[in-house]
């Protein structure tokens, strides 16, 4: 009866939260004062220097790249559930007329 209590999800939880405080707790002690340093605040980049512009600017890229995946996805999708008729591959060279010119932009 009193491990049926224990594993109910709000005493769970409460005894979660606990063992996270304690753990956190010697943690802490364990890992000693912190000192400021400039090399710690700095942006880590695998000993080169970090890039001063951004690599590819605006989302532009990102959003090409998602919809290309997202046809071809929802393309392979509608095949896949279908039967193979001459529908189909007229819709097969549709979608790949249209990956075609995502990629060719």
């Amino acid at each position: 009866m009193t491990l049926q209590i224990l594993l109910t999800p709000p005493i769970a939880f409460l005894i979660y939260l606990v063992l996270v405080g304690i753990l956190s707790g010697v943690g802490r002690v364990l890992a000693g004062p912190g000192t400021e340093n400039p090399i710690k605040s700095s942006t880590y980049a695998s000993g080169e220097v970090a890039p001063t512009r951004a690599a590819a600017p605006g989302y532009r890229p990102f959003f090409v790249i998602a919809l290309f995946f997202a046809v071809l996805h929802l393309g392979v999708l509608i095949l896949a559930t279908g039967t193979f008729t001459p529908i189909t591959v007229v819709y097969l060279i549709g979608l790949m007329l249209a990956l075609l010119a995502l990629i060719l932009g």
